[in-house]
């Protein structure tokens, strides 16, 4: 397929550039098999989830990995952090006038200094001074990265809104937005209904954000992510599985750490590693049966994914309908529910 086959007209105003006033106030697009679209809240998912079904959430959480200063020399510098290496190193990416060699030193607001030691392809190897993990000096000198189309600095609001209610464990660059709509309350009510709540880990990174720059999809590279199924998750997979209860991914980063585990048997299996799985239409899907997942960009992995997922036609008509409703789009917007189609797998 042809990256113009995913290309759609998104009005620039439907883009949200702010959470709801509220947590769990956005709307929600069910969009299942057989059915006709429904335009609800997205409290309306509890009626959506049958007792027994098994919902997986992806618990990273993401680190303030924004960090601004100079070089020793002088040189303003920004660096994002992609993934932490160990207590005190770092892979970034470094936007600089000129890049900074082996050696140089790197002088960060707050006082924070770095070295960088040696280039990893496009990304840099810093080292960070002092006793502190780099978990710790970011957390108090680092910035939060929100994602280049939202057109403003992160505030205060943001260090709460762009975390779900359940990150656990730092790691990611960019937040498991479709988790964002959930509550409390919300999961509260999942687990009043029978539902199973079960966790992965996807550290997400920045190159989520990185847009296709092949006209033969075929031809695109995919970013490396570190990702965690835990037995207790595979496990539960299983029984829903047995029952004939649905699996439900929480978003498009639970969806491909799922895949990724089930790839080499065909079952979800615990485990953890690196995975670059790209997924695009004619994809034979192997865990989940529903995606929970917000609206993505024209031309994007996770616009091929979806597709894959309900199928190119159903998407086309789905997207629409979410641009004629006036639906806010990206990471701050609104959600739908996605039904898998069978008929799309090979």
């Amino acid at each position: 397929m042809q990256l113009s086959d995913f290309d759609f007209d998104l009005p620039e105003h439907l883009i949200a550039q702010q959470p709801p006033a509220e947590r769990g106030a956005s709307r929600l697009l069910a969009a299942l098999p057989g059915e006709p679209l429904r335009d609800e809240t997205f409290a309306f998912l509890s009626q959506l989830v049958s007792a027994g079904d098994v919902l997986v959430f992806n618990n990273t959480k993401v680190m303030k990995a924004r960090l601004f200063g100079q070089k020793e020399s002088g040189g303003r510098i920004e660096a994002l952090i992609e993934r932490v290496l160990d207590a005190h190193t770092a892979l970034a990416h470094i936007r600089a006038s000129k890049s900074p060699k082996s050696g140089t030193r790197l002088l960060f607001d707050g006082g924070l200094t770095a070295q960088m030691v040696e280039r990893a392809g496009e990304l840099f190897v810093l080292r960070f001074d002092g006793e502190e993990s780099v978990y710790a000096l970011l957390e108090r000198h680092g910035k939060l990265p929100l994602p280049p189309y939202i057109e403003r600095a992160a505030d205060a609001a943001d260090d709460t809104r762009y975390q779900t209610v359940y990150a656990k464990h730092q790691g990611a660059v960019a937040a498991p937005t479709a988790g964002l709509h959930f509550t409390d309350a919300l999961l509260a009510a999942l687990k009043d209904k029978g539902a199973t709540l079960a966790e992965v880990t996807l550290h997400v990174g920045a190159g989520t954000f990185q847009p296709v720059r092949v006209e033969n999809i075929a031809d695109h590279k995919m970013h490396s992510e570190w990702y965690e199924v835990p037995q207790a998750t595979a496990d539960a997979v299983a029984a829903a599985k047995a029952r004939g209860a649905k699996v439900w991914a929480v978003g498009t980063t639970s969806m491909r750490a799922l895949e990724s585990a089930a790839r080499e048997t065909g079952r979800l299996k615990a485990g953890c590693g690196d995975t670059d799985i790209f997924i695009t239409p004619g994809y034979r899907f192997r865990v989940a049966d529903r995606l929970i997942t917000n609206f993505h960009l024209p031309k994007s992995t996770l616009l091929m994914l979806v597709s894959a997922f309900a199928g190119t036609e159903e998407i086309s008509r789905i997207y629409r309908h979410a641009v004629e409703q006036k639906y806010r789009f990206f990471s701050y917007g609104d959600a739908m529910v996605l039904g898998l189609q069978e008929h799309e797998a090979v």
